[in-house]
């Protein structure tokens, strides 16, 4: 269990006890914000800064000192200032010797400078334990106890003792200290506040790609080509009638490359005949992006189903509701009622909505919230096994919408099939290869690799001396 403390409460001292002194240099907005957050905690600060003044915007209680006699006041000194500015802290080598030095800072660009901050830190004063911690945590998080925003503090150095004092000190505050190691992982800690949605970007520009082709596809069958031939003015389908055509597909698409590359990897188990090879790196950051693939498809699956609760509304439904009315009273002829045509009707609207309540909630499984109250048998049961059957529902939703209108002709324009057609070729590679993996002669060959057998009887004798992993 990973130690926390309740934000905005006092460290637990006996009043006989003189409150613990920590030293902050910088009054800028994170020193101040960090300052008067342990202030709250019971902790007495003291501030370095090149103006010994005292500044109104620091909290009563706080005592501002030259950077050399704050150092003097507290055995640990947490460093809020930029990195172009630490060259003033070999003057003070001697007064730093021993002393923990805590980094917090960040750099404009990732990977600006050879080293991290915190390994710079530490060639300017080598007899000082540097400790790298608190920049992933911003002002505004300490200002409102964090409750609104990520409360994981990483801390790395390479003394334990110093990274313990600093650790504790992040759980005095109410937040979850992650220790990453030694001071080599602070390179990493500090390109982490800086990057954009790193898991997000292959996603975005996947469904981005999928959407501009399938609009573009559907722009050409819809539009362009009743003009071409007909004459025919259908600019007013782009609004709703094609984006309703896209957005499904995309995400019956984007489920589909959700469990794609577990097929794929399933495969190559197979054919290596062991699972002690790495993965290709291009397969292996498509497996770390399925939950985001699934997070962007389940927003299109909304998106579809309110582009079509407004189908109703339309002028041109609406007009062509009346229209035919008004034929039907003119002509005084009722179309038939056909048992078949409302079966499948029903079916196509029941399958699309049991899908899309699966899908919501392979989407709530996913939230760190929720996932964290199931074990992993079902987390794997409701992501893999309700995941496929989404994946079915949804591919059975689009397959029952073309019916027989698949291989009818009439469907073809300029020789393109509809959209929905291509929209399932990738589902129904899919579901192919897994119903043929899960065959018993081939899935029982596959647990036995992922429980450590190898097929290759070489590779088998080099492999763990013999042992396999769990």
């Amino acid at each position: 269990m990973e130690k926390t403390c309740t934000v905005m409460l006092p460290l637990t001292m006996n009043s006989s006890e003189k409150p613990q002194t920590v030293c902050i240099f910088g009054t800028g907005d994170f020193g101040r914000s960090l300052g008067f957050k342990m202030f709250q905690c019971g902790y007495s600060v003291v501030f370095g800064s090149r103006n010994s003044r005292m500044s109104s915007l620091l909290h009563s209680g706080a005592e501002v000192f030259s950077y050399s006699e704050a150092a003097q006041k507290s055995d640990i000194i947490f460093i809020a200032i930029h990195r172009e500015h630490y060259e003033f802290l070999r003057e003070l080598t001697e007064d730093l010797n021993g002393k923990i030095l805590v980094d917090v800072s960040n750099n404009p660009k990732i990977n600006q400078y050879p080293e991290s901050n915190a390994e710079y830190l530490a060639q300017l004063v080598p007899g000082a334990y540097v400790v790298k911690a608190f920049n992933t945590i911003s002002a505004w998080a300490l200002q409102s106890g964090a409750l609104d925003a990520s409360r994981q503090v990483f801390v790395c150095g390479n003394d334990s003792k110093a990274k313990q004092r600093v650790m504790d000190i992040v759980c005095a505050l109410g937040l979850t200290p992650l220790d990453r190691g030694s001071l080599k992982a602070a390179t990493e800690i500090e390109n982490y506040p800086l990057q954009l949605f790193p898991m997000w970007r292959f996603p975005f520009y996947l469904s981005a790609a999928l959407c501009l082709f399938f609009f573009i596809y559907c722009v050409i069958r819809d539009v362009i080509y009743p003009y071409v031939i007909e004459n025919k003015d259908s600019t007013f389908r782009m609004a709703v009638s094609i984006p309703n055509r896209v957005f499904p597909i995309t995400a019956l698409t984007l489920l589909a490359l959700v469990y794609l590359p577990g097929v794929i990897a399933a495969i190559l188990q197979l054919y290596q005949g062991t699972k002690y090879r790495r993965f290709p790196d291009w397969l292996d950051h498509w497996m770390l992006c399925r939950k985001q693939l699934g997070l962007v498809a389940l927003g299109f699956a909304f998106l579809h189903a309110i582009y079509t609760l407004v189908i109703p509304i339309r002028y041109y439904v609406q007009w062509r509701m009346r229209n035919t009315t008004l034929s039907k009273v003119i002509t005084k002829k009722d179309d038939p009622f056909f048992t078949s045509t409302a079966w499948h009707s029903d079916s196509y609207l029941s399958v699309g909505i049991l899908g899309f309540f699966l899908f919501v909630l392979l989407g709530i499984t996913s939230l760190p919230s929720v996932s964290n109250m199931m074990n992993w048998r079902e987390f794997r049961f409701i992501q893999s096994k309700l995941g496929y059957l989404t994946l079915i529902l949804c591919t059975a939703h689009a397959l029952l919408y073309g019916r027989k209108r698949f291989l009818s002709p009439s469907i073809l324009r300029w020789y393109l099939p509809s959209a929905y057609v291509l929209a399932l070729i990738i589902p129904c590679t899919v579901l192919v290869i897994k119903f043929i993996l899960i065959m018993p002669c081939i899935n029982n060959t596959l647990k036995r690799i992922r429980r450590g057998w190898e097929g290759d009887s070489k590779s088998s004798k080099s492999a763990l001396n013999g042992k396999s992993d769990i």
